[in-house]
């Protein structure tokens, strides 16, 4: 049988990762910012062969409001 690592210790320290962590959660996402989020994700997710390019992407994201409650 293989054997497996234990689960539960505690995992090992890493800084540099806690500090880089700790920055982006101070910083503040703009609109313009997750315009760009969005269509990147639109064009990254768009079928081989589409006529989705990067910029009616960015068109549509922009025209699109998201409604939170």
């Amino acid at each position: 049988m293989v054997a497996r690592k234990n689960v539960m210790n505690p995992p090992p320290a890493r800084p540099e990762l806690e500090r880089l962590l700790e920055e982006a959660r101070k910083k503040e996402v703009t609109d313009e910012m997750l315009v760009e989020q969005r269509a990147s994700f639109v064009y990254g997710n768009a079928p081989e062969g589409s006529k989705i390019t990067k910029e009616s992407a960015r068109a549509a994201s922009k025209s699109m409001r998201l409604l939170l409650s």
